[in-house]
């Protein structure tokens, strides 16, 4: 019960930090006399100082990066690379970055790093100016910036805290175990627990660091966030989001939409070198080059070639979307097909809203659902919802010998990959001959030597409602 307590206590506390942060920018606004924002180490925009001054007023205050650092409130892993090349990470003290006009950086920066006990928590960051602040203004704002940092850990372990309560509800065997996880984060909750919620899980998650999962203060309308195991060797990430009503599901949508691209930035920055925070120096790394990115607080720069690389990954990703589309019209139908559209990222489930935590399990295993029938089926993704995705709300609940039907198991090797295409196009058209040729753009002619191929193969006569039930659902079970 004092467990409890505390949990409850530290969340609390952990609603209030925002307008604790707020105000502590602000004071360093008014110290130096120029407007301040406040990033986590990840870069995430925390709060943003305005101060009313005619510099504001200058043009080249408002250059894209900083606006644009301002609205997206996140930067890219590129971005960290470039700034943290000026040893921000480890640097005690006010760091200067001079400006970048060809990148879209009008005016220099000055980095106040956060610490709490020798650890870099965020940065706070300044438009430099001649003459700058003095060194005993510095001085001041660090001892700001010092506070801000013993609220940053604060928080983290609110944040910490409540994932565990969250991952022990998810995980524990329904019963008396998970009755009293449930009872524990209801504790911890408070009064949020019993308005209408959901849960938003998104898969597979690119890292099993939980350090890579973002804040639940960065995503709106999120309560607790966690990292659960998904299949042998991969991680979920799990979101318990409130909502207004229970028939209003746009934020955990949103929330859903704002996690994948967590993951591709999670992705990209594991794909460059891991993670950038901590990493060793980096003078010799290349200045922005001229396209920008959005970012933290002004920070936001891409180095040359960044937008390339993105639209490269966009383009392979709408590839990869595209084929996806292609096997869903042309019914893929094997177990490797189901794995390519996987191998194209992530994807996201929602789960139906309770109200309540009571029923929590049973919305992450339908948000869980969700998300195995998006990377299964493209047409249902990037962000699935368990009340839409019909036939696969029982496909998802039978155990995983049922996509390996032995009558069935022949037609699943990839050597009968086209007959195993057919048949699923076949029963999608619900059996119309017509249909299902001009689908795949063949003859009728080949279409019936096709069928009559499947039901030599499988035993299974296409003219009998239970066995055209059977072929379809072990075909459509196969891409889970």
């Amino acid at each position: 019960m004092r467990e409890n307590a505390r949990v409850a206590a530290d969340f609390k506390g952990f609603q209030a930090f925002k307008g604790d942060y707020q105000e502590l920018v602000d004071e360093i606004s008014e110290l130096l006399g120029a407007p301040a924002t406040l990033e986590n180490r990840d870069f995430e925009l925390i709060a943003f100082g305005a101060y009313d001054s005619d510099d504001e007023l200058d043009p080249s205050a408002l250059d894209p990066v900083r606006t644009r650092s301002i609205l997206t409130r996140r930067s890219t892993a590129t971005v960290r690379a470039w700034f943290e090349g000026f040893g921000i990470t480890r640097a005690t003290g006010p760091v200067r970055i001079p400006p970048t006009p060809e990148a879209g950086v009008y005016r220099g920066r000055i980095c106040l790093p956060v610490r709490h006990r020798g650890v870099a928590l965020g940065y706070v960051w300044l438009l430099d100016s001649d003459p700058g602040p003095t060194d005993a203004q510095l001085a001041a704002a660090m001892e700001v910036a010092g506070r801000i940092g013993a609220l940053l850990a604060d928080e983290a372990e609110a944040g910490a805290g409540l994932s565990r309560e969250l991952r022990a509800v998810l995980t524990a065997e329904p019963g008396w175990q998970q009755d009293m996880a449930v009872a524990e984060l209801r504790t911890a909750l408070g009064p949020r627990a019993d308005g209408p919620l959901t849960l938003v899980c998104v898969a597979p998650w690119p890292s099993a660091d939980p350090e890579d999962a973002p804040a639940a203060r960065t995503i709106p309308h999120a309560t607790a966030l966690c990292t659960l195991p998904w299949g042998p060797s991969e991680q979920s990430l799990a979101l318990l989001v409130r909502l207004r009503t229970p028939e209003v599901t746009t934020p955990a949508l949103a929330a859903a939409t704002r996690l994948l691209k967590e993951a591709e930035g999670v992705q990209g920055a594991m794909g460059g070198g891991g993670r950038g925070g901590g990493a060793g120096p980096r003078s010799g790394a290349a200045a922005p080059g001229g396209a920008t990115r959005g970012g933290g607080s002004g920070a936001g720069v891409a180095a040359p070639g960044d937008a390339a690389r993105g639209a490269g990954a966009r383009a392979a990703a709408a590839a990869a979307g595209t084929s996806g589309a292609a096997r869903v019209a042309g019914g893929a139908g094997s177990a490797g097909g189901a794995g390519s559209a996987r191998g194209a990222g992530c994807a996201a489930g929602v789960g139906d809203p309770r109200t309540g935590l009571a029923e929590l399990g049973t919305v992450w295993q339908e948000a869980a659902a969700a998300t195995r029938a998006a990377l299964a089926e493209p047409r249902f993704g990037p962000v699935a919802q368990w009340a839409r995705i019909g036939p696969y709300r029982l496909l998802t609940a039978l155990s995983p010998q049922a996509a390996h039907d032995p009558v069935v198991g022949p037609l699943l090797s990839p050597a009968h990959r086209e007959l195993a295409r057919t048949a699923e196009v076949y029963l999608d058209c619900a059996g119309q001959a017509g249909r299902t040729a001009a689908e795949l753009g063949i003859h009728r002619q080949t279409l019936y030597y096709r069928l009559s191929r499947v039901e030599q193969l499988t035993g299974l006569d296409l003219d009998d409602g239970e066995d055209r039930l059977l072929l379809h659902m072990a075909l459509k079970r196969a891409r889970l």
